[in-house]
């Protein structure tokens, strides 16, 4: 018999390869790794890393500004171009990365408390993998929550207890980290809707960086887009690169489309990627 030549109709496998730290192999078929994981339905501002220090990414952004307010980027809408405009001061870059300080800071300090048990001993992290499972920079996609093992002395706390809240859910709801769920990595209704929640309470009462910084704050998806305008060589390659995802109003689930969000404040913002609008309008039951 010969060797069977198979022809699938299959999607192209869009992941690539990326280098991992092998920890151990447990047996012939499950190797152990290192692997970076990624908090979904949560963004905190970006370091330096990103675009650079204040020095190199002020000037970027003061080019993006510039070109909101010029006719480069005339194909926007006004209300966007006016709205990015706002945000972008002349000490933008330095509030932002003062603000992924911030922020990692007090993830640090809640990992601190909330992983030590009261007899000075370390949780593991309790890892729920979630919608694409693996985004494009290899991160696992993921909410995560401090583990619990069952035992007699160490039970697993009743449902609603603020000892099983994912770390996710905290960092929004500190003000450190703005709501950013994106679908298909989208949390159970009881979960959204108490992420929403978290996300209106850190808004309304000006937390984290609101509070130390005003609402003009640049949170992380509005940051990079603003450097990707900037740093792009034509308007069209700029715009492209910087909106791939439509905005939802939660509110109402009305789409409002990749240039819209500024209608629609940051609690209330849900976003999907263009190639699955078609499939989340029929999950998620969304309004023209």
């Amino acid at each position: 018999m010969p060797t069977p030549i198979v022809n699938f109709n299959l999607p192209p496998n869009e992941q690539r390869a990326q280098p991992r730290k092998l920890i151990r192999a447990s047996d012939g078929d499950t190797p152990v790794i290192e692997q970076p994981v990624r908090a979904v339905s949560v963004d905190t501002p970006e370091k330096a890393g990103y675009a650079g220090a204040p020095p190199v990414s002020q000037p970027k952004l003061d080019l993006c500004r510039a070109r909101l307010s010029g006719t480069f980027y005339d194909a926007l809408p006004t209300p966007l171009r006016n709205y990015l405009i706002q945000r972008l001061t002349p000490d933008a870059a330095a509030n932002h990365i003062a603000g992924a300080v911030g922020a990692s800071q007090f993830f640090d300090v809640v990992m601190e408390q909330r992983l030590t048990r009261d007899d000075g001993t370390k949780r593991s992290l309790a890892v729920i993998a979630t919608g694409e499972i693996v985004d494009r920079y290899g991160r696992l996609l993921a909410y995560f929550a401090p583990w619990f093992t069952g035992s007699k002395t160490d039970p697993l706390p009743p449902k609603n207890d603020p000892a099983r809240r994912t770390f996710n859910l905290e960092m929004v709801e500190s003000g450190w980290g703005a709501s950013f769920p994106i679908y298909p990595s989208l949390p159970n209704n009881t979960d959204m809707n108490a992420l929403i929640a978290a996300a209106e309470a850190a808004w309304n009462e000006r937390r984290g960086v609101w509070s130390v910084y005003s609402r003009k704050f640049l949170v992380g998806y509005e940051f990079r887009a603003c450097i990707k305008l900037a740093t792009a060589k034509t308007a069209a390659a700029g715009i492209a690169d910087a909106f791939q995802r439509v905005c939802v109003d939660l509110r109402t689930l009305r789409n409002v489309g990749k240039f819209g969000f500024t209608s629609v404040p940051p609690p209330y913002r849900l976003w999907v990627w263009e190639k699955d609008l078609a499939k989340a309008t029929v999950e998620l039951g969304l309004r023209p």
